[in-house]
């Protein structure tokens, strides 16, 4: 991309519409990117030094201190015996260790490999297996206190602390991860999957006893960031109270000298990926701002619209996945927040919406095909075909192409607003979230017919607008459909008995 950019600044006369501009020699170009504040040595890498570097540093001596398996036997403990368990178990899985780690990728890896094969185990097919735990752990680049290397520039684009960023983002992360769990939950009693059995599952007490330990440093990061202190200083107590609260629990889970160097180590090559990744987005920034295109696309968007919110929005998200697809998330969020969210912004988006929505679909490209990172590195562990999987993951991940519609047009699931409006805000996106999860599965209390899964896949989309009359007609559907289905269940139930009294 910065390549192409590059390309594009030298090239501009030869660029057809509004793309052209008069072209820049080396002279002008190689001063402007390496001299100024929107170049290579701009926002991007500023952020990189400042900020994200500790957090990578901080996942880093987590993992080695043996938080990933703690949080692991932790959400087994607190689902495996539920229906579809061992599904839900990697969505909880998933979500606390996108707590503490911003990394698709990185996710998947670490909790992949422990709960696909308990998935594979209960009765789930291979490709879904993979899917969940890829869609699951996508999420955690959305999942406060610790998002990915995104939210950070965020904040410095926006002007505005990270901690307002982290509330922000909290209750759309929470309709994320609840819609998997609601797809999990339709699909297990679709399959008739069963829970986990005693001896599968892990107590709980147990469990915390061996590990309270390891949610110390994630409490003090919390507590740090929600009292008004620098993100810098949050983690960098955060880290120094893991080390120290290491030696609490059991030996295994002791920072010793040696494991310390290893998490410094692990931290150090994984802050280089993201620096390389910002520095490429300051020459990137910096072509969009010494040619103009900037201003020329947001007008493109306008025009491409005609002032139509909803287009602008469908053109945005297109925009957002195909730039996914081919950079690092936190230089998708950079190239289409510079260019997108200032025309959404001019329509009456809120900024804070605005790149929120260009944030959520470039992580989305991270399990939409072809290029879906995240559902590859869940195929090899499941040993499953990685093109079936990514489609799968695109499915079960649907509700977050919902999402952002739902936080541009109803600012109340963004924090913002009387808290009686911010409730009703949030019952009625999760209605639609479990509406959306029941159409897409095609099971409620029972099996769905036709008509009944394309009512309840309306559900959401009469929810995206906060407007009194197609809320109630939602609500509505949802209520007559559970009351149908409990019937319908119910006549299914009572032959079987009666049957079984007669035998």
């Amino acid at each position: 991309m910065a390549t192409i950019a590059l390309l594009y600044a030298f090239l501009g006369p030869y660029f057809p519409g509004i793309l052209a501009h008069g072209g820049f020699a080396l002279e002008e170009i190689a001063p402007f990117q390496y001299l100024r504040t929107d170049g290579i040595f701009g926002v991007p890498l500023g952020v990189s030094a400042s900020f994200i570097f500790l957090f990578v540093l901080f996942g880093a001596v987590l993992n080695v201190s043996g938080a990933g398996q703690f949080f692991i036997d932790l959400s087994i403990a607190l689902t495996g015996k539920s229906r579809g368990g061992p599904a839900k178990a990697a969505v909880v899985a998933s979500a606390l260790m996108g707590t503490v780690s911003g990394s698709s990728v990185a996710n998947t890896v670490t909790t992949g490999a422990f709960t696909i094969p308990l998935m594979k185990r209960a009765g789930y097919k291979s490709e879904f297996a993979g899917a969940v735990v890829a869609a699951a752990s996508t999420g955690g680049q959305v999942m406060p206190p610790v998002m990915g290397a995104a939210a950070f520039i965020m904040a410095q684009f926006l002007g505005i602390s990270y901690w307002d960023i982290v509330v922000a983002a909290a209750i759309p992360a929470a309709l994320y991860f609840f819609s998997i769990w609601a797809m999990v939950h339709f699909r297990a009693g679709k399959r008739g999957i069963r829970a986990m059995t005693n001896e599968e599952v892990p107590k709980i007490g147990p469990v915390l006893r061996e590990g309270w330990h390891l949610l110390i440093p994630i409490i003090t990061l919390i507590a740090f960031l929600a009292t008004g202190y620098s993100a810098v200083k949050a983690v960098f107590w955060s880290i120094l109270c893991l080390i120290g609260a290491s030696w609490l629990g059991e030996k295994k889970y002791r920072m010793t000298p040696q494991r310390v160097l290893d998490a410094l180590i692990n931290g150090a090559i994984g802050a280089v990926d993201v620096a390389a990744a910002c520095a490429c987005s300051g020459i990137v920034i910096g072509v969009i701002g010494i040619t103009g295109v900037g201003l020329a696309f947001s007008s493109f968007v306008m025009s491409l619209s005609y002032g139509i919110l909803p287009l602008a929005l469908v053109l945005t998200m297109i925009g957002s996945i195909i730039l996914g697809m081919g950079v690092p998330t936190t230089a998708q969020y950079i190239i289409t927040s510079t260019l997108a969210a200032p025309a959404l912004a001019q329509m009456g988006v809120p900024m804070m919406s605005a790149h929120l929505f260009c944030l959520y679909f470039g992580v989305l490209a991270d399990v939409t095909p072809p290029v879906a990172l995240a559902t590859y590195a869940a195929a090899g562990i499941a040993r499953s075909n990685a093109m079936k999987t990514g489609f799968t993951a695109l499915v079960v991940a649907v509700a977050g192409f919902i999402v952002p519609y739902m936080f541009v047009y109803n600012s109340y699931l963004l924090f913002q607003g009387s808290i009686v409006k911010i409730i009703i805000g949030c019952v009625t996106a999760f209605l639609g979230i479990i509406g959306l999860a029941a159409g897409v599965q095609g099971y409620f209390v029972t099996h769905l017919p036709l008509w009944g899964r394309a009512a309840l896949l309306a559900v959401p989309f009469l929810l995206i607008h906060p407007a009194l009359i197609s809320n109630c007609i939602a609500v509505g559907i949802i209520g007559s459909m559970y009351f149908i289905q409990r019937r319908r269940a119910s006549r299914i139930v009572s032959p079987v008995f009666e049957k079984t009294e007669q035998q």
